[in-house]
């Protein structure tokens, strides 16, 4: 890949995995219920399943559900289903005891990792990093170093959401508070269902 190229892909992979979305609000409550030592899995989980997918989609995958739209379309609306299924999990939180802790238990390392496989944003961001910065001259190479500038970016942009919840933590001392705060992030984690929700409407 050009070094001309390796600035606009590093700044492409900066803003898609820091602007929000399911994976970012679900670590904003994470960190906000479990704080940022239990919400750590969570993080590394969402880092290397999204590289993964990004590799793999690079090397084929992607063609797969070219050739058969049906699969993907089944995937799609599986991951809604699997988010709403999130968001009543988060909206049902329980509130933060004495000793720092809540009824449930953080996303782990293997959820987070699977989860990227049906987030719609975690899609649209793989597809298009590959189909925008791979070069067909050096095209093995080009997905080697894409998913590998996502592996180092996004680790530390989706971290940060996780560290804004634990400084929200800080300040949601009142169980109603802490009570309300779930509710939003979950409403807006259904929100982010909308594009699928829109794509139905029109069809």
């Amino acid at each position: 890949m050009p070094l001309e190229l390796l600035f606009p892909l590093a700044m492409f992979s900066f803003v898609t995995s820091i602007t929000p979305g399911p994976n970012n609000m679900m670590l904003m409550a994470s960190g906000v219920n479990f704080g940022f030592r239990r919400t750590v899995p969570h993080m590394l989980g969402i880092s290397t399943g999204f590289t993964l997918m990004v590799a793999l989609i690079g090397f084929g995958l992607g063609e797969v559900f070219v050739r058969v739209p049906l699969l993907y379309t089944v995937l799609k609306y599986v991951g809604a289903v699997y988010m709403l299924y999130l968001a009543y999990k988060i909206a049902n939180s329980g509130p933060i005891a004495e000793g720092g802790g809540v009824r449930g238990r953080p996303m782990t390392f293997l959820q987070a990792a699977a989860f990227q496989w049906v987030n719609p944003k975690a899609w649209v961001m793989a597809v298009s990093a590959i189909s925008t910065y791979t070069q067909p001259e050096a095209y093995t190479a080009s997905v080697l170093l894409i998913s590998l500038v996502f592996g180092l970016v996004n680790l530390p942009s989706v971290g940060s959401w996780a560290a804004f919840g634990v400084a929200l933590r800080r300040l949601l001392t009142n169980p109603r508070a802490v009570r309300v705060f779930n509710i939003a992030m979950a409403l807006l984690l259904v929100a982010s269902l909308w594009p699928i929700v829109e794509e139905w409407r029109l069809r």
